[in-house]
């Protein structure tokens, strides 16, 4: 007879990332979610807070990560929370991380027959596993929304400039007629740059925290007609072009290494779900090689080449651009 306990414990994961989206949009409310087209500062100054407040926020929420990387393991999380700018502070994840942790040895406990430290262990891995699944999802989401955006962002840039509007006013009508997550982090540099700060230092700073090459460009292109002059909107018209080119390519490239990594992802990960299935439907299954001199050296060079394929792999779709 087959046993449930798999699908069990898949069951409990997916439970555990859906628990963590949930008290997320509970706490912070719908519109921090991408999948809203509300721009979250402007909802933020609609309800009547001060625009220092909300830029005061807002600039807490997008360094608070990068700042709490000391913190026992959470430095695998920092730089993602960051990207993802998720509003949760360090603390309140490392707590969702315990929280989590114990509604999985809960649900563990009930649902299965593992033994006392096989559920410890996996409602572990389960409470860290979910918030780093979840954090990751949040920054690959947010970051490809930016990537996508910014094009159009630098255009409605460019026909603010070319009618007479001062850059400053070409930033705001972008954090205004750009929905999230680009809206906000645009409107976060109109705020800073009406409070003194150089548009062009906090452009910069903004494509080093994101670490986006394409925000680099706009910042350096900013910066160079500071301190030499020349028409901006031209300048800014051919980095739209380069950027959306860029996109495309990206696109393109993204669309033609699909199937190898796919493959890889199988080629990976079948050898341990065969391993897992053969342990489920066929426990005794190695019980007559184990104990024999080669096993552990066999298991090793299978582990040894399970890796290399993992590594070989990743190398041969990793293609930059």
């Amino acid at each position: 007879m087959i046993s449930a306990e798999p699908l069990i414990y898949i069951m409990i994961f997916v439970a555990v990332i859906v628990l963590v989206e949930g008290v997320y949009l509970t706490v912070f409310g719908k519109s921090i979610s991408l999948n809203s087209r509300v721009n979250r500062r402007l909802e933020m100054l609609e309800k009547g807070v001060g625009r220092e407040q909300v830029l005061e926020q807002l600039r807490k929420e997008m360094s608070q990560h990068m700042k709490s990387r000391s913190i026992p393991l959470y430095s695998i999380l920092a730089e993602k929370a960051q990207r993802g700018n998720i509003a949760f502070t360090p603390q309140q994840l490392i707590v969702m991380m315990v929280v989590l942790g114990a509604v999985a040895f809960v649900l563990l406990t009930v649902g299965t027959q593992a033994t006392l430290p096989v559920r410890i262990g996996v409602s572990l891995a389960m409470g860290v596993g979910g918030i780093y699944f979840w954090v990751n999802g949040k920054a690959k989401k947010r970051m490809g929304m930016i990537e996508e955006q910014l094009p159009d962002g630098v255009e409605l840039m460019v026909r603010s400039l070319r009618v007479g509007h001062p850059f400053s006013s070409a930033l705001n009508i972008v954090a205004k007629e750009v929905p999230d997550p680009l809206g906000t982090e645009m409107g976060m540099i109109a705020d800073e740059a009406a409070y003194g700060r150089d548009v062009g230092e906090a452009l910069k700073a903004m494509a080093e925290r994101l670490d986006m090459q394409d925000m680099r460009f706009l910042a350096v292109a900013v910066t160079i007609q500071q301190t030499s002059g020349g028409n901006l909107a031209e300048i800014l018209d051919g980095l739209a072009k380069v950027i959306r080119a860029r996109f495309r390519l990206f696109r393109r490239v993204r669309a033609i290494t699909a199937e190898a990594k796919w493959s890889g992802m199988f080629l990976s990960g079948f050898p341990i779900l065969a391993l897992v299935g053969i342990q489920v439907l066929q426990p005794n299954y190695y019980d007559e090689v184990k104990e024999t001199a080669v096993f552990v050296p066999a298991a090793l060079i299978v582990c040894a080449f399970l890796a290399a394929n993992m590594f070989v792999m990743r190398m041969l779709v990793n293609i930059k651009v």
